[in-house]
């Protein structure tokens, strides 16, 4: 008798658990600048733009790393989880470097090298919790996914626990979590039964992708959703920190607990996302998150000067909504792409995605400053998700679209 899938994976929601935290951990470095922004604007004399940089060296790092792994195939060449391990500790001790004060540019190079790093734990995690689910492998990409946007926003939360902030405080503790992070992925994760084919990235075969209209559409809609994603996770506190302060209501630690709570807040919005998508198809989710991250682009602006709890509404729904659709452009292309091309579509997807990401995080302190302030800043962010919603219903009207999440579309 042939065991099911369920009896072969047994442990595997223990492993998901296990696997999520240690993402949580380490990915507490990618923000772990932005969050201390105005402290190291002051302490190195930053202009807006020069800070974003802080932050454009992760995203540079990131595309760098991504794209290397998977042209030298890592995943394949090191057991994943002393890759994710390997990875981890680099990260924690790339941000720790910060505590010795290397100034911005030693400082930009520590984020770059961070970036590097964490390309070696988000798409190897993405793999390998795919070697233990067949049915369920949705919910637990976007659990995955999830614990990459919880992980992101922690260091929000490590600043705003007291009013009187230690950047060195925020900085050491993300590195912290990363090393422990980096403990669980080698002690306690391992591969599942079901092992994941290769997905190499080929460059020759990049003339291909770009040739297929299915996915000429599902990068439409990506690019539509990182062209609002980072820019908004970045300057976030920014915004908010301006707001409170021109309504007289906030200190620093508010600005950045209410961040926390808008970063975080996506974890549902990848849960969400994820049940959505297997339900009413990945176009049609896709498109009505955008449509509803679009609009908050749109109308936080009108919130800018309160009332509070209608900004903390907007931004929490902009969290949630922002993130929901995100595995699911990688899900797309996975049942669009020839199998013989694959792992290049994902990993030229990812690399655009990411670069145009450290446009958008360089473009936004400009503007704001080009408009004379943060309100109407975010307007631009929504030209992305409302481009991305009419790719995605593009794709939808097309008769391959049947191939998407089981007939579903």
């Amino acid at each position: 008798m042939t065991a099911s899938p369920e009896s072969k994976a047994e442990g595997r929601w223990r492993m998901l658990a296990l696997l999520c935290l240690a993402v949580v951990l380490s990915f507490s470095t990618w923000f772990s600048a932005n969050a201390i922004a105005p402290e190291l604007k002051r302490v190195w004399s930053l202009s807006e733009g020069s800070a974003a940089w802080l932050t454009n060296g992760v995203q540079i790092g990131f595309v760098v790393g991504a794209l290397s792994a998977s042209l030298f195939n890592l995943p394949d060449l090191i057991r994943m989880n002393r890759l994710m391990a390997g990875s981890a500790l680099l990260a924690g001790l790339s941000n720790a470097v910060m505590l010795l004060e290397p100034g911005p540019a030693g400082a930009v190079f520590c984020r770059m090298v961070t970036g590097f790093a964490l390309a070696g734990v988000y798409p190897p995690a993405l793999k390998l919790v795919s070697t233990w689910f067949v049915s369920g492998r949705g919910l637990a990409l976007a659990g995955v996914i999830g614990a990459i946007t919880a992980g992101s926003s922690l260091p929000h939360l490590f600043r705003g626990m007291s009013s009187a902030v230690d950047w060195h405080a925020v900085v050491a503790l993300s590195s912290g979590a990363s090393l422990i992070g980096a403990v669980v992925f080698l002690l306690f994760t391992r591969e599942g039964p079901y092992p994941f084919g290769k997905a190499l990235f080929d460059p020759r075969q990049i003339g291909r992708v770009l040739k297929d209209r299915n996915l000429l559409l599902v990068n439409g809609g990506y690019l539509g959703h990182m062209w609002e994603l980072y820019a908004m996770w970045a300057w976030l506190l920014a915004y908010l920190t301006a707001a409170l302060a021109d309504g007289g209501t906030g200190i620093s630690s508010e600005a950045s607990l209410l961040t926390f709570v808008a970063v975080a807040s996506g974890v549902v919005g990848c849960f969400a996302g994820g049940i959505l998508s297997d339900r009413f198809g990945r176009t049609a989710t896709t498109a009505g998150l955008m449509i509803v991250s679009g609009a908050c682009a749109l109308t936080i602006g009108f919130v800018f000067d309160g009332p509070f709890w209608l900004l903390t509404l907007v931004v929490v729904v902009w969290g949630i909504s922002i993130i929901g659709d995100s595995a699911q452009f990688s899900a797309a292309v996975t049942e669009l792409a020839d199998r013989s091309y694959i792992g290049t579509a994902l990993s030229l997807q990812m690399g655009m995605g990411f670069a145009l990401t450290i446009f958008m995080i360089w473009l936004m302190p400009h503007l704001a400053e080009l408009l004379g302030g943060w309100r109407w800043t975010f307007v631009l962010l929504a030209v992305g998700p409302i481009f991305g919603a009419v790719s995605m219903l593009i794709l939808r009207g097309r008769p391959d679209a049947v191939r998407l999440a089981g007939g579903r579309r």
